[in-house]
C-alpha cells in the first residue's frame, strides 16, 4: 500500500461507525439542492458502506413540511427554500440514494432538522455506546463536513472524515485528509 492510500491515524479499529451524512436523493436529483460531485462519490462511499453495513449510521437531513416553518432563521431559511420543502419535493426525495437505502436495515438511519448531526440531538451519546473511532463520509454540506470530525474529537473519540476528493479516486480504500 503506498503512503498516500494509508489513514492518516492508523488503521480504523473494528468497532468504528461509518457516519454517512444526507446521502439523500434530493441531493443526487435535479433539484436546487443538487450536489454535482455525489453521483462521483457514490460508488466508493456504498462500497465503504458495504464492508461493515450494520457498523453503518445514515443521517438524512429532513427540511420543513412547508415554507415558514421551523424556529429562528430556520423559517426564514424554508421562505427561501421554499421549493425544498417536502410538500414540494414530496417524502420520497428524502429519502437515501437507491445504491445506499439497500444498506437499511442492517444499516440505520438518523434524522435530523438541522445541518450539523451533532446539534439538538442524542447522535452523540449513541456512538459512545457503539465505537471509540468514527470515519464519516461526505455530504451535501461543506459545513456540515467540516463539522463532523471536529465535534466527534472534541466528544473524545477519534475521528476520520473522508474527502469527497479522495472518495472520487478510483481507489478500494478511501482515505482522510
Amino acid at each position: 500500500m503506498s503512503k498516500k492510500d494509508e489513514l492518516r491515524y492508523g488503521a480504523v479499529s473494528e468497532n468504528a461507525v461509518h457516519l454517512c451524512v444526507d446521502m439523500q436523493r434530493m441531493f443526487a436529483e435535479s433539484t436546487e439542492w443538487k450536489m454535482p460531485w455525489l453521483k462521483r462519490v457514490l460508488p466508493n462511499i456504498a462500497a465503504i458502506a458495504a464492508a461493515r453495513p450494520e457498523r453503518t449510521i445514515f443521517t438524512r437531513f429532513i427540511p420543513a413540511r412547508k415554507p415558514g416553518q421551523g424556529v429562528g432563521m430556520w423559517r426564514h431559511y424554508y421562505e427561501r427554500w421554499e421549493a425544498m420543502t417536502i410538500d414540494r419535493i414530496g417524502p420520497e426525495l428524502v429519502g437515501l440514494v437507491p445504491e445506499l437505502a439497500r444498506f437499511v436495515p442492517p444499516g440505520r438511519t438518523f434524522d435530523k432538522h438541522v445541518y450539523s448531526p451533532w446539534t439538538g440531538s442524542d447522535l452523540n451519546l449513541q456512538l459512545r455506546r457503539r465505537a471509540s473511532t468514527r470515519s464519516s463520509s461526505p455530504g451535501a454540506r461543506l459545513m456540515s463536513a467540516c463539522s463532523r470530525p471536529c465535534s466527534a474529537r472534541l466528544t473524545g473519540a477519534s475521528a476520520s472524515s473522508l474527502s469527497p476528493t479522495r472518495c472520487a479516486a478510483r481507489r478500494t480504500r478511501p482515505t482522510t485528509r
